[in-house]
């Protein structure tokens, strides 16, 4: 996916909005219909104390250079910057990026993770986090993103890389979407959604949500594999997975 057009960029205008100080909510379409109001991007701005326990610890995980994909409003990034890392923040989004600026990050790119360029690493973290492993999309593409974050990341390379599984859903609506994914050889958490703001809705992208199982899966015939997880300790099924370059499998992560 190339950079977002102005009228494509809804994420950008609302963190922008909010940054100015206005009362906005972000809202996402699925392709069958589904709207979700996600709610307030204060999530985007939360300074560290008022994170997630298990993004908390996750930071303990975080070495070298570090490579932040999909920053939004950078608080991963401006984190980890003020600690003295040194860290590339990347989003589709012009004005995420402009509103990291402002926020103070130094190095903060429009690109898209996908036409990262290898030789401008190499990385020794890269972060997905605010779930965005979804980014890696279907087994295809996902393979292809992981092949090309080896290519950019040294040895021994970790991602640190958050999900949700699927499976721990009650509403029938998403029930139902797991299942058609099912009948049409899909993973179930495949999803294609846009995001939408005000006058303004991004395109229609593939975004993939995973149990712990099938990120196992993705991962087989690549340079990575999962050595540690951290589960949220109230949303059931959310978690982050420590993803590390040449790494041998602990089987033990994936018993019930």
């Amino acid at each position: 996916m190339t950079a977002l057009s102005d009228d494509q960029d809804a994420f950008g205008h609302l963190l922008r909005d909010y940054l100015a100080g206005q009362d906005v909510f972000e809202i996402v379409e699925r392709d069958d219909g589904f709207v979700g109001a996600v709610g307030s991007p204060r999530r985007y701005f939360m300074p560290f104390r008022d994170w997630p326990v298990h993004e908390r610890k996750a930071m303990e995980w975080v070495k070298g250079r570090v490579l932040d994909v999909g920053c939004g409003a950078g608080r991963h990034s401006l984190y980890l910057w003020k600690k003295g890392m040194q860290v590339t923040s990347l989003d589709l989004s012009p004005l995420a990026v402009s509103v990291c600026r402002r926020r103070g990050l130094p190095d903060t790119r429009v690109l898209d993770i996908n036409q990262l360029d290898p030789a401008s690493g190499p990385w020794d973290t890269v972060l997905l986090l605010g779930a965005n492993l979804g980014l890696a999309a279907n087994p295809t593409t996902g393979a292809a993103l992981l092949a090309r974050l080896a290519a950019a990341t040294s040895e021994g390379a970790r991602i640190i890389a958050e999900s949700l599984d699927p499976w721990v859903v009650a509403e029938p609506v998403h029930v139902a979407h797991l299942q058609e994914n099912l009948r049409h050889g899909r993973l179930p958490g495949h999803l294609i959604i846009r995001i939408r703001y005000k006058q303004r809705y991004t395109p229609w992208f593939e975004y993939l949500f995973l149990a712990k199982e099938e990120l196992r899966r993705l991962l087989e015939g690549t340079a990575w594999r999962v050595t540690a997880y951290l589960d949220h300790e109230t949303e059931p099924g959310a978690y982050i997975a420590l993803i590390e370059k040449g790494a041998a499998v602990d089987c033990d992560l994936f018993k019930e």
